[in-house]
């Protein structure tokens, strides 16, 4: 396993971290919950010290898996929740959440999700989104009604900060701007885009925060699925199926042009033998402003692929080259 230093954490991160939106069992196809504790036990034991979970993943259904996960290897690793949105509603989706930014809503969250962690303490608390639109329908959304939104929540979380029970604060889905806004209310330590070779729109805002020496925490890595391999011809997935909802690219002219990509990995597959899912997974963390990579897995075979990932790495001309590859498929 690599790490990186994690920002102004201070923390030694794993390269990889294990994400659990998959284990919330809702909406992402047939997922074992046993089989995602088992991976994320597997994804320990071969260096990982970082997972990641939030309330809306199936109404802290995810939350809970993890809680049972990390009985006796708490320890082992640092914990990231989220507070700002709730989801109230699983089979809704986004639209399914709430935003949360009062003192009553914010602590009573919190003292939930520390019971279904089975923990006393949050190592990272992240802002999950925002306000939006979505989940702040038919609210004044101006400058200073988002501004006012923000601070509202990490007022509070300050709070538990001072009193230990928060060890770090992040945000994630923030832009540049709405980062400086964080910045003037918390100290923000983290910021956790979506990245991959197929979605490079928050590429700027991340080098931005890397500049300020905030740690960056990657999602999406693998687009949903779609820069695994396993999908070569258009699937199907039932109405609602987060991958479809929350990615872009299961949809043409999307899919073609992502399979394209898939052809210039398979060149780089074969000659290094490896799976197409380690070289993503490289491509990603090898970036000099990714500090660690969010991974979310099924399965013990899943986690042990991804982990053998991290033996080795690209060479500069590779990565140039799949950079290239991304420009010519995919923009």
């Amino acid at each position: 396993m690599r790490y990186k230093k994690f920002g102004k954490t201070g923390w030694d991160v794993s390269v990889l971290t294990i994400g659990t939106w998959v284990a919330g069992g809702i909406r992402w196809g047939d997922v074992d919950k046993n089989s995602c504790i088992d991976a994320i036990h597997a994804m320990i034991d071969m260096g990982v010290n970082h997972i990641d979970t939030a309330q809306p993943y199936n109404m802290g259904r995810a939350e809970e898996v993890v809680g049972e996960a990390l009985r006796g290897v708490r320890d082992k690793v640092y914990l990231t929740t989220k507070f700002a949105l709730k989801n109230t509603k699983p089979e809704g989706g986004l639209g399914g959440c709430e935003f949360h930014c009062t003192k009553d809503k914010i602590l009573k969250m919190f003292e939930q999700q520390l019971e279904r962690l089975k923990t006393d303490y949050i190592d990272l608390y992240i802002h999950h989104w925002p306000p939006t639109p979505w989940n702040c329908p038919g609210e004044v959304l101006d400058e200073a009604g988002i501004e006012m939104r923000i601070a509202g929540g990490l007022e509070v979380v300050n709070q538990l900060k001072r009193e230990g029970r928060v060890g770090h604060i992040g945000v994630s889905n923030f832009d540049s701007k709405q980062l400086d806004i964080a910045r003037k209310y918390a100290d923000i330590e983290v910021t956790q885009p979506s990245y991959s070779m197929v979605n490079r729109r928050n590429e700027e805002s991340m080098r931005y925060a890397h500049d300020l020496g905030i740690g960056v925490m990657t999602y999406g890595s693998l687009g949903g699925g779609i820069l695994s391999g396993m999908y070569r011809t258009l699937p199907y997935f039932e109405p609602g199926d987060l991958r479809v909802e929350g990615y872009t690219h299961f949809v043409e002219p999307n899919f073609s042009k992502a399979m394209r990509l898939l052809e210039s990995l398979d060149v780089i597959a074969e000659r290094r033998n490896v799976p197409i899912p380690q070289i993503v997974i490289n491509w990603n963390t090898q970036k000099d402003f990714v500090d660690t990579a969010i991974v979310g897995v099924r399965n013990v075979d899943e986690a042990a692929q991804n982990c053998k990932g991290l033996d080795w790495m690209l060479t500069p001309d590779e990565m140039r080259a799949i950079d290239k590859a991304i420009l010519d498929t995919v923009g």
